[in-house]
């Protein structure tokens, strides 16, 4: 009898343990599907053209020189660094990746500065959250990164039924950086302010660029100032770009919108046919809004994390 019993507890187990098995195997195959969706850029080989477009009108145009334009940005920086803690905005994101441009991704963003409290040493950690809206394939999509929170991951699920499941990756690593040209942790208006100030020391003194700021460029109904940085003949270093454009929200000193394009394969071919390297565009920036670790924290009811 106690044989019998054993017998059937084994053959019960043995059948707990298969399907215990089988709901693993499935999960991790429907993890695995959902993370390289994730990682995937939304790619249309047709699109090139810049996603915000600029209304020139009669602007006055002034020549400048790379040494103005990297004053611009450094003072940009400073004020940045001295006034703002955090900030809220929509951001318009387009990058080409193995010469194939994305479709313009739009995402609310919220920043927490690395120079809260005016701390121009920047040594407070850095926090991003991340809500995409368009385009509808992604719509839904959130993700947060902290480099004070979570072990230093990016916590992020899928819109859709693919919602259900959370993941935290390595911000730097394959699968993150995958269909990405840069890691999150290069986001926001402080970061867009250095990367132009790193890139501008490296043209500092080639003859083959010139300079040129146009006045009263309006982008989303602001008044910006539209620099346009251009390339002669090829660099040959990396970020290679034949024309740059960068446009300043001159109530705030914001860099509201940077663009690059590479080199037309037909060298007569005009500007509106250059390729697009990347173009970002920040809209409806609020400042000093006073965000809490409650906006970088999954469990925020308001955010649909599992």
């Amino acid at each position: 009898m106690t044989a019998n019993i054993d017998t059937a507890m084994r053959r019960r187990l043995r059948r707990r343990g298969w399907w215990l098995f089988s709901l693993g195997f499935m999960l991790g195959v429907i993890s695995a599907v959902w993370v390289t969706s994730l990682s995937q850029p939304n790619r249309d080989r047709g699109e090139t053209a810049s996603p915000i477009s600029l209304e020139a009108g009669n602007s006055e145009v002034v020549s400048s020189s790379i040494a103005e334009v990297l004053q611009i940005a450094d003072d940009a920086l400073g004020q940045f660094r001295l006034s703002v803690d955090d900030y809220t905005a929509t951001l318009i994101k387009q990058e080409s990746i193995d010469a194939v441009v994305s479709e313009p991704n739009e995402m609310v963003i919220k920043v927490q500065s690395k120079n809260r409290g005016g701390d121009v040493d920047e040594s407070q950690p850095m926090r991003v959250y991340l809500r995409f809206v368009q385009p509808l394939s992604v719509a839904g999509r959130e993700v947060i990164w902290c480099e004070d929170l979570h072990d230093g991951k990016m916590v992020a699920h899928e819109a859709g039924l693919m919602g259900m499941l959370t993941v935290r990756l390595d911000p730097k690593g394959m699968i993150a950086m995958r269909g990405q040209k840069y890691p999150i942790s290069d986001i926001g208006l402080a970061n867009l302010l250095k990367k132009l100030i790193e890139r501008g020391q490296q043209d500092l003194d080639n003859p083959n660029v010139s300079v040129t700021i146009k006045k009263d460029v309006e982008v989303d109904g602001l008044k910006c100032d539209l620099i346009q940085v251009k390339r002669s003949k090829p660099s040959g270093g990396p970020n290679d770009f034949s024309l740059a454009e960068i446009c300043l929200d001159r109530s705030r000193n914001l860099p509201i919108r940077y663009t690059a394009y590479g080199w037309p394969v037909d060298d007569h071919a005009a500007e509106n046919k250059m390729p697009l390297l990347e173009s970002y565009t920040y809209l409806n920036i609020k400042t000093n809004v006073g965000l809490t670790e409650a906006d970088f924290d999954p469990a925020n009811p308001e955010y649909q994390f599992r």
